[in-house]
């Protein structure tokens, strides 16, 4: 990757994550870059038939982009496919669309996260060859709470620096912490889970059917917290397909 005056930049490694149309023939790109973080890009002419980028800007394909403008939304001038990644199909292509919308709600624009771009990748590939998704889906989530800076108290109970204890019961209490069920004040409404099941979650260990479950209910409580009251359309449709 390359940085011109001007705000050029040639090179960057991308993944696209949106798109939509933009006037009579043109796209706007909501891209998730590896040095610059999620950029928006109009692509103009990408929609004429004759365009070379009608198959370069696909989601869950590694692009090579280069733009310039120090707008909020840049122009792109050159985009290019990085072969040899796998595609994904079926369920996974939906947790793969979760995932994308996952960052543009939650990511700013123009806020670096080189390491979040790599885990990115690397969960796209784990969901191409298949296998249980939810695990894959599980550290993608923690890890992106984390690295956008949302406290993620996992082994220690915050109000006595106890270690958490495996066979003991506790509650989750959203930017606190896990505080022991005999403890917990049932107003504030947290979610219940096993000792376990937290530490667990530190090690990225879902071997455990109970864990697997209840860390996707703290998963979904957590996320629903920082999400706010939109609700995530392609969760609704992982949903609809796991009741065909």
């Amino acid at each position: 990757m390359t940085t011109r005056e001007g705000g050029r930049r040639d090179g960057e490694a991308a993944f696209i994550l949106h798109r939509y149309p933009w006037k009579e023939t043109s796209l706007v790109l909501e891209a998730f870059s590896r040095q610059c973080g999620r950029v928006a890009l109009v692509a103009r002419g990408a929609r004429r038939l004759a365009s070379p980028l009608r198959v370069v800007l696909r989601a869950f394909e590694p692009v090579e982009l280069a733009w310039f403008g120090g707008a909020e939304l840049r122009t792109l001038h050159g985009a290019e496919r990085v072969g040899g990644f796998p595609r994904l199909c079926g369920p996974a292509l939906m947790c793969g669309f979760y995932l994308n919308e996952l960052i543009l709600r939650l990511l700013p624009r123009d806020d670096p996260h080189e390491s979040l771009f790599d885990a990115y990748e690397t969960t796209l590939r784990a969901l191409a060859v298949g296998g249980a998704a939810e695990p894959v889906l599980r550290r993608f989530e923690k890890y992106l709470l984390q690295e956008l800076g949302y406290a993620l108290p996992l082994a220690v109970e915050p109000d006595t620096g106890l270690a958490v204890e495996p066979g003991a019961c506790y509650h989750y209490v959203i930017e606190r912490g896990p505080i022991r069920t005999v403890a917990v004040d049932q107003s504030e409404n947290p979610l219940e889970l096993r000792g376990k099941t937290l530490l667990d979650l530190v090690k990225d260990d879902y071997s455990d059917p109970v864990t697997l479950q209840q860390s996707k209910l703290l998963m979904r409580t957590l996320l629903s917290h920082y999400l706010g009251d939109r609700p995530l359309y392609s969760r609704q449709l992982l949903r609809d397909l796991a009741q065909l």
